[in-house]
């Protein structure tokens, strides 16, 4: 969809509730393109996304309440509330950091208020970025992982949920109380269970253990094999429509964004530079016969995820966001909407 019909678009009745809704409305700051036509990654079949942020209204701001956001899920638009904006850039939250760095021309709506927040905005960079883009990553890899277990055969996907199940057990030591290093062995032997040729098997020797910490360690166990026995139509569908290759595409273009952050204290969204390989990891072109991420695909996260580790050694961004400017830049922006000067 071309950028006129997208603001065409906006401007029917399917958008009403921008207008209309008591939250939005002249609170309306900024609206812009989210998803795939923002990053510079759609194809003909994309969902038009739309983001954008309001401010609290008098009432809300005098009485500490807060909207969060609005959210129209048959236009797939989320319209956050000034005050959670704030809150989740200054954590430089993957999904809200990018409304700040836009191609100019896809800011559907800004006013003076908005302008004043865009330029702004390199006062919410700082290292933290690294652990809120990894954590998304992560995210986006265990998503991958889960949709490329789904076609393998039998055994190859037991042992893509042992690994899932070890990843977690990693923090159990923190969370819960403490055991002996062979005190529960998980591993992968011969299926007793007829219908599979492979399974995980356990050998626990615990004594004197909290019952309600083990029971919380193996409702986390059960959970990973729960989701990853959910072969529904609904998944198989995705895998089939190329969605595999959608999560490959951000999981590399989450390193590159927060790359950007780190190297040069900068926010780019869309991806320009980079658009002929993220079109071809979206397209199929790294995963095998088989359906499933080629070596090569792993050669590649592997060099962007070393480019980041290198770039939050060197990185000069302080290691906290600047809060005094973002406190002051939020007293600013109520005071204006109490006094109804916007």
């Amino acid at each position: 969809m071309k950028l006129e019909e997208i603001k065409e678009k906006i401007k029917g009745s399917e958008y009403d509730f921008l207008r209309n809704n008591e939250h939005l409305g002249r609170n309306i700051i900024l609206l812009g393109l989210g998803g795939s036509h923002a990053y510079g990654t759609e194809t003909d079949n994309s969902d038009l996304d739309i983001r954008g942020c309001a401010l609290n209204s008098k009432s809300e701001i005098l009485c500490g309440e807060n909207f969060e956001q609005v959210t129209n899920i048959i236009t797939d638009t989320t319209v956050y509330s000034f005050t959670k904006l704030i809150k989740l850039l200054t954590g430089c939250n993957p999904n809200t950091i990018e409304i700040l760095g836009l191609k100019p021309e896809h800011y559907l709506y800004l006013t003076d208020i908005g302008r004043e927040l865009l330029e702004r905005r390199k006062m919410f960079l700082s290292r933290r970025a690294v652990i809120s883009f990894s954590g998304y990553a992560d995210s986006q890899l265990r998503r991958l992982e889960n949709k490329s277990a789904r076609l393998a055969e039998q055994n190859i996907q037991e042992q893509h949920i042992l690994n899932s199940i070890e990843l977690a057990s990693e923090r159990f030591r923190e969370l819960y109380f403490n055991y002996p290093d062979d005190a529960i062995k998980l591993y992968i032997d011969t299926a007793d269970n007829t219908e599979l040729d492979t399974e995980i098997f356990m050998d626990i020797n615990l004594r004197h253990y909290p019952l309600r910490d083990y029971k919380d360690m193996w409702r986390q166990m059960s959970d990973i094999v729960r989701d990853y026995a959910k072969l529904s139509k609904r998944n198989h569908n995705a895998v089939v429509h190329n969605k595999l290759g959608k999560h490959m595409m951000h999981l590399v273009r989450l390193y590159m964004m927060c790359t950007d952050i780190l190297e040069k204290g900068e926010i780019i969204t869309y991806r320009a530079e980079e658009h002929d390989l993220l079109m071809k990891i979206r397209n199929g072109a790294f995963l095998d016969d088989n359906g499933q991420p080629a070596a090569e695909f792993s050669e590649l996260t592997e060099y962007y995820r070393k480019r980041l580790d290198y770039a939050r050694e060197h990185t000069d961004l302080p290691e906290l966001p600047d809060y005094k400017a973002i406190r002051e830049f939020t007293i600013y922006v109520n005071e204006k909407a109490v006094k109804e000067e916007i």
